[in-house]
């Protein structure tokens, strides 16, 4: 008997054991699950602001609250953040209000002071048909001093409180500079679940070009000012205006640019095989050329007419030589593109344009301080579009020039690889114009590795000033990715 009650003492104390293991590990798991929640909604809060940044976005502030932000070009200051509001229910969410029920005490912590109160908000857009979203309660978002990342990034043994920070992507850094460069956000978003738990956490991010790592610095560069990419076989075609004695193509790098220092000359027209250097020249294989009147004109890296063969001369990417490679070079830029017209499909007028810039994600359309990637897929033809454009435009079609238009930037005609043009004007292309046939006339790819007949003709009386290379207008109107993450950690709550 004694035997028998000291066995069922030991299984007693067992059993209890393991009912008080099994009670702490449900305990732990219970936490690890609050903790991992409360995480993944602080974290859930993050993307959205990261991602309503971007103006591509369709959700983006430029669209659903364009006075959250400043106007492009112009930089978002110290001290004014606005906020991504996501109460639940009715309750009232207003971390301006150092006595609410979610203030945002970390600020002040940051700037020495508080928020503005109230500050400008914007509700969030998480909840989809009815469903509510992640339990995040707000999200801010503001831009960054040396002075509220305790930083001191141009050493000059101060740290400014006032001065917003930039991203430089090509070096990388940050900085003060606002060359060439992005404004970096910091994003800072608050989660709370029904049981207390909370969690803050915290970004740095900026907006960076897409990478295009066919070319060494993964930016699109350009071997002059007009770029006919022709190959071996089908050559090219070139036309100049005859009777329009202000019509060139310069090589030599644009100064007038207020935001950029111009760099080194590069050629007037760059070909890709050997015999288009007469074809653009003198005339052939359909085109009538230069002029001889005009052939000055045509000054670059090279004494005038300075056409060169930019694949001779390792000018041009080795890997962007075949159809292809240059179909895919297009495809990257539509994939990164502000817009991409018609909306349903065939040709574009110069009203699908307009009406294109001019509400392509953001009310204030494109300017000389918010340059776009716009696409176009299939023929555009400008005839009567009497204004001037900013960034990247591609045509997969013909493309008509109307000499009254304007384009500082990178026009690309990447498809049909064909340009026209007829009319009078006094317009220009300031930036890199580049022309490649890699479709035949039914669209569909050609093989590799000889590209199509490219030609741009022009005719003997059109107007307009021609092609003018700059290096500055090139770097402005690369494609943009996405907002960089630059920093993240989790800020201890207490």
């Amino acid at each position: 008997m004694l035997i028998a009650i000291f066995v069922l003492l030991l299984i007693s104390v067992v059993a209890i054991a393991l009912i008080v293991s099994s009670g702490t590990e449900s305990a732990m798991a219970g936490n690890y699950r609050t903790a991992t929640g409360v995480y993944y909604a602080a974290l859930a809060g993050l993307e959205e602001g990261r991602g309503r940044l971007l103006s591509k976005n369709s959700n983006s502030f430029q669209s659903t609250a364009s006075t959250l932000l400043p106007p492009p070009g112009t930089p978002l200051a110290v001290g004014q953040p606005f906020y991504i509001i996501n109460p639940a229910g009715s309750e009232t969410v207003a971390p301006w209000d150092p006595t609410s029920t979610y203030p945002d005490s970390q600020y002040n912590q940051e700037f020495a002071s508080p928020p503005p109160n109230p500050s400008p908000s914007t509700a969030s857009v998480s909840t989809v048909a009815g469903i509510p979203g992640p339990p995040y309660k707000w999200v801010r978002i503001n831009a960054v001093s040396e002075k509220s990342l305790n930083l001191d990034v141009d050493n000059d043994g101060s740290q400014d409180p006032t001065t917003p920070l930039y991203y430089d992507s090509t070096v990388p850094k940050l900085t003060t500079s606002t060359t060439n460069t992005q404004q970096v956000f910091e994003i800072t978003s608050l989660a709370v679940l029904p049981n207390g738990s909370q969690k803050l956490l915290q970004y740095l991010a900026a907006l960076v070009p897409v990478n295009f790592p066919d070319f060494p610095t993964g930016q699109l560069t350009f071997p002059a000012a007009l770029t006919i990419a022709g190959g071996s076989v089908n050559g090219v075609a070139y036309s100049s205006p005859t009777s329009n004695p202000s019509f060139y193509a310069s090589g030599v790098d644009l100064t007038s640019v207020p935001f950029c220092t111009a760099g080194l000359p590069v050629d007037a027209v760059g070909v890709f095989g050997p015999g288009d250097i007469t074809n653009v020249k003198t005339g052939g294989n359909g085109g009538t050329g230069i002029p001889a009147a005009l052939r000055p004109q045509y000054a670059g890296a090279t004494a005038a007419p300075d056409v060169a063969n930019v694949i001779l001369s390792g000018a041009f990417p080795s890997t962007l030589q075949t159809p292809s490679k240059l179909d895919n070079l297009a495809q990257s830029i539509m994939a990164n593109a502000d817009a991409i017209a018609p909306p349903g499909g065939g040709n574009a007028s110069p009203s699908d344009l307009t009406a294109l810039l001019a509400s392509v994600s953001n009310p204030t359309g494109m300017s000389s301080t918010n340059p776009m990637t716009v696409v176009v897929n299939g023929d555009l033809d400008l005839t009567g579009w009497h204004n001037t454009g900013y960034g990247l435009l591609l045509v997969t079609g013909n493309l008509n020039y109307d000499p009254d238009t304007s384009w500082q930037g990178i026009v690309l005609v990447i498809g049909k690889g064909t340009v026209t043009g007829s009319r009078s004007g006094s317009g220009e292309f300031d930036g890199a114009f580049f022309v490649a046939n890699t479709r035949n006339s039914s669209g569909i790819l050609l093989p590799d590795p000889n590209l199509g007949k490219a030609s741009v003709t022009f005719a003997t009386n059109m107007g307009g000033n021609g092609f003018r290379y700059s290096s500055c207008w090139i770097k402005a109107a690369q494609p943009t990715a996405n907002f960089k993450i630059l920093s993240f950690h989790e800020i201890p709550q207490p």
